[in-house]
Order: structure tokens, then C-alpha cells, then sequence
């Protein structure tokens, strides 16, 4: 059986923690240190956040970082850092890059080397680097740093008091912090689905799926969007012999079809069992391990593993904060907030995965920065930053990766606007030729007969580290005509974008065009 944090479990361990080892002992002295004593609040904060992960830490580092004397708290109960150090980006990237070792190392042979006919992972080993990487970089998060930057840090329970008051409830007592102005920023967790029999039989969520150090035999995933993808196929590549549960047609269904389509054929490629239209009824524990009940195409079914990882959906963290009794609305989805990120009292805001759509680290890091902005720097409502003018990029971290911007196709005509996708296969760059990886396009969209981009989808292995020169164009208002004109090394693979504005320069070589330029030629 492997070891693992049960969803149900309580264990004697700070903050379900596991395995408590140099590396989580390292991890938790940061960022939730056990000798830590919460200072004595001042008279009245020019700022309180409720919440350290990424817009938490961001709102507050930003704001007590400017020199200007700026009071500032910082309240968390569980660990700084939130979901993306702990139990999200870092250590899923991790894991992930130790399975593309593994992918690399059996697709070698074409590359003239021969692979061993057995890859001896170490699957505990894969897990302690991965600890290691963690703790190495949990100081950037860490109670102590967000103190010599001028915030006081409060580890405990936050909760609202009135719409100018929160309480913090610790070992030691309680305090209360008075505010000019609030952010919240607690985020959301890993969504319970209503299966019959799972609670009791346990599972899996990315809050602990990453406390494992057995690598599971037999591993079901719940859900085919980008997390449970993601980890389905970085399991797969360990060793597991994964079944990927996916209530749609086809995975990833926010995607470009032809995007998902590829990630789909890989998964069946690499071995992994998918069970596409699927509908689980219940789950119960025997003796041969965790049986699951579902219907396939209607059809009844079971699967038995050892281990079930929820992917499925993420619940936001609005619970025992006392909302009502500051005046502030929200509901199943998180809490409501205009443009600005103002909550229904325009003192109080909020920022992050608390209260909006993209629930992305990088997007929690640009909606703070606007809260610092709107909340501090906008006397009378002047200058305000809005988030729906955000232009925001996003990435899953698949082999290949599919990276999107801005609208997709069908978004386009959903909107009334006649649009043309210049597509370039990477089985047409040389670079991606070179390395092997030519699965793969580049997708850019713009409007008939206009020099803007709109949106634009990359599927490759490194799609997250190319789409960003796409979305500075459309921040930049780019269009492809200038795009074509920026020089790319060669080879690379980021050439494919080049290609792309150089297909739609062609495309305004129309008869007249041609004819001036024929007469120019002459001129000449």
C-alpha cells in the first residue's frame, strides 16, 4: 500500500505534512514555523490581507516594499505560499520534469541511442527531489523574509469582525487588526466530487497526492482537464498503470479540439486507459483494492486500483472567514467582485483563485498588482486598472504543453467577428525536426482583413516558453505585418511564430499589390 495522507485522515503532523523529513521540516520552519509569535498589531493597518499565496503575498510584499511607511498585516492559518509552492506548480513541475527523463530515455532509439530494456525509476527518489526543490525555494514564501520586508505576519485563523475589524484566533489568544483597507486572498482547494462510497474509501487531491512516496501500481484519475491530465501522465511515465475518468468526449474540452486531440492520441500512445464519456456511480474498498463503479457510454463497468487522484473542479476558501458580518457577498463560485476586484464594500477587495475564473498563479500575481494600484493609488476611483483588460496566457504543463492567448475560434464567431487562423505544423520547422518533437502546431487568429492579433494556440513540448512572445504582441498591439519583421535565431523552434506572420504577410499579396510591385521592380 502506498504511503499517503488520506483525504479523511488527521494526522499528528503539521498541516498533513508528509513525510515529516529534512526537506517538509526545512518546508514548514519557513513557511509556517512552528516558534513563530504573531506581533502585537498596530492601532490601524493601511492594509490587512487575509490569505499568503501568490496575490496574498504579492498585495503584501508590493505594497510594504514601495518605502513609503505603509502599515501592513499578513494573515495566514495554514502555509505561505499557498497552493503554488506547496501543492501545485512547484512541486507538480517537479514530478513532471523527472517523467520527461523517463519519456526521453525510451524514445531514444531514434535518435541513435539505445535504451535499456528496463528504466529503473525510483519512484521514492523522484519524490524526494522533489521535497528537496520545494524546501530550497519555500524561502521566497517564508514568514521570516515577509518580516524584514516591514509586513506583520499572523499565523492563525482570520476572520471578520465588522467591515473595519479582523480577528486573528492563534494558540495563544486572539488579536484584532483594525484596516483602512482588506484583501482577501485565501483561495480555493481541491473540489469534493458527490461519488458515493469515495469519502470512505479515500483518495487522492493535489494537496496529497504530492506526501506520496510508494508509487502506486494502479492509479485512476478523476478528470480530464488540465490537472488531472498533467499528473495522469506524469504517473504513467513513473510506472502506474493510470485510467484517466473523463465525464466529456474528448479531454481537456476548453482547448482547441485539435490541441486536445494530440494530447488525447499521446496519453493512448504512452499506454495510459482512458474512459472518455464516462459517469462513475460509486466506489467502495475491498481487499484487491479500490473498486470503482461506473457507466461507460451507458454501459456498466468496474476498474479496480490502488489509489484514486481527484482532478475534478476546485472550491473556494470562504469558509469561517465571517463575510457576513463585514458586508461582503459571495457564493458557490468565491466572492463577487467588479472590474476593480472590489468586493460589495469598496474598502475590501479581493484577488486570486478567492474570486476569479483564471485560477493561475500568474494570473493571482497581475490581479494583485492591480489591487495594490486600485486600492492605494486611486483616490476618488482615478486611474484604475480593470481586470477584464488583462490579457492572460495559459499553459498545461502536458507532453506536449498546449499553450493559449487571447480568443479562441468558435469565441470569435460566438462574437460576430469573420476571422482567419494562419496554422503552422511544427513538422515544418527545422528545429523541430532536429529534436524529434514535431507533433505539434502554432495557431494564430486575427480578424478578416485586419493586422491584429486575436488569439493564438501552440501544442508543443515547450509551447509554455514561446506563447509569452505572442501575448507581448497583442499587449504590445503587435500585429503579424511587424511580428514578420522580428529576427529569430535559427534554428529554434519559436521560429514557427515567424512563420505564421510571414504566412499572413503573403496573404496580402493581392493582384493589385502584385502589379505595384512588379512596377516598382522596374523602377528600381
Amino acid at each position: 500500500m502506498s504511503n499517503r495522507l488520506s483525504s479523511a485522515a488527521s494526522p499528528a503532523v503539521p498541516f498533513g505534512v508528509l513525510p515529516m523529513d529534512e526537506y517538509n521540516q526545512t518546508l514548514v520552519s519557513q513557511v509556517h514555523p512552528p516558534d513563530w509569535v504573531n506581533p502585537t498589531p498596530q492601532d490601524l493597518y493601511d492594509l490587512v490581507v487575509i490569505g499568503a499565496g501568490t496575490a496574498g503575498l504579492v498585495v503584501a510584499a508590493g505594497a510594504a516594499g514601495l518605502g513609503l511607511g505603509l502599515k501592513v498585516a499578513l494573515i495566514e492559518r495554514h502555509l505561505m505560499g499557498g497552493d503554488c509552492l506547496n501543492v501545485g506548480c512547484v512541486p507538480s513541475k517537479c514530478v513532471i520534469r523527472s517523467s520527461r527523463v523517463v519519456a526521453d530515455i525510451r524514445n531514444a532509439q531514434p535518435f541513435g541511442i539505445q535504451p535499456p530494456n528496463e528504466i529503473d525509476i525510483d519512484f521514492a527518489a523522484v519524490m524526494a527531489r522533489m521535497r528537496r526543490l520545494r524546501a530550497g525555494i519555500s524561502h521566497h514564501d517564508s514568514a521570516s523574509r515577509f518580516q524584514k520586508l516591514g509586513v506583520d505576519v499572523f499565523l492563525g485563523d482570520g476572520r471578520f469582525v465588522d467591515a473595519r475589524t479582523i480577528e486573528v484566533a492563534d494558540g495563544m489568544g486572539t488579536r484584532r487588526l483594525r484596516f483602512r483597507k482588506a484583501v482577501i486572498a485565501t483561495g480555493a482547494r481541491a473540489a469534493r466530487p458527490d461519488i458515493l462510497g469515495l469519502e470512505q474509501t479515500g483518495y487522492l487531491t493535489n494537496e496529497t497526492v504530492f506526501s506520496l512516496t510508494e508509487r502506486p501500481s494502479r492509479l485512476a484519475v478523476i478528470g480530464g482537464g488540465p490537472i488531472g491530465c498533467e499528473l495522469a501522465q506524469a504517473f504513467q511515465r513513473l510506472g502506474s498503470q493510470v485510467t484517466l475518468f473523463h465525464k466529456g468526449p474528448h479531454l481537456l474540452n476548453r482547448e482547441d479540439a485539435e490541441a486536445a486531440e494530440i494530447v488525447q492520441q499521446t496519453f493512448l500512445d504512452e499506454g495510459m486507459h482512458l474512459l472518455l464519456n464516462s459517469q462513475i456511480q460509486r466506489v467502495e474498498p475491498t481487499e484487491a483494492g479500490k473498486v470503482i463503479h461506473f457507466l461507460e457510454n451507458h454501459q456498466p463497468a468496474s476498474i479496480t486500483v490502488d489509489e484514486i487522484l481527484v482532478g475534478a473542479g476546485r472550491a473556494p476558501n470562504v469558509e469561517g472567514l465571517n463575510l457576513e458580518a463585514a458586508g461582503v457577498e459571495y457564493d458557490r463560485h468565491g466572492i463577487r467582485v467588479n472590474d476593480y476586484l472590489q468586493t460589495t464594500q469598496s474598502h475590501i477587495y479581493a484577488a486570486g483563485d478567492i474570486c476569479m475564473n483564471w485560477k493561475f498563479t500568474h494570473a493571482a500575481d497581475a490581479a494583485a498588482r492591480l489591487v495594490i494600484k486600485n486600492s492605494l493609488f486611486a483616490p476618488l476611483g482615478l486611474g484604475r486598472s480593470q481586470l477584464s483588460q488583462l490579457i492572460m496566457p495559459w499553459v498545461t504543463y502536458t507532453d506536449p504543453e498546449v499553450a493559449h492567448v487571447g480568443l479562441y475560434e468558435h469565441e470569435a464567431t460566438a462574437q460576430g467577428m469573420a476571422v482567419n487562423t494562419i496554422k503552422i505544423d511544427f513538422s515544418t520547422v527545422d528545429r523541430a525536426i532536429a529534436d524529434g518533437e514535431t507533433t505539434g502546431f502554432i495557431k494564430i487568429l486575427h480578424p478578416q482583413g485586419k493586422d491584429k492579433i486575436l488569439g493564438a494556440t501552440i501544442v508543443a513540448r515547450h509551447a509554455g516558453e514561446m506563447i509569452s512572445e505572442v501575448t507581448t504582441a497583442m499587449v504590445g498591439k503587435i500585429g503579424l505585418s511587424q511580428l514578420s519583421t522580428v529576427i529569430h535565431p535559427y534554428p529554434t523552434q519559436a521560429e514557427a511564430i515567424k512563420k505564421a506572420a510571414d504566412a499572413y504577410r503573403r496573404t496580402l499579396l493581392t493582384p493589385r499589390s502584385r502589379f505595384l510591385l512588379r512596377l516598382l521592380s522596374k523602377l528600381a
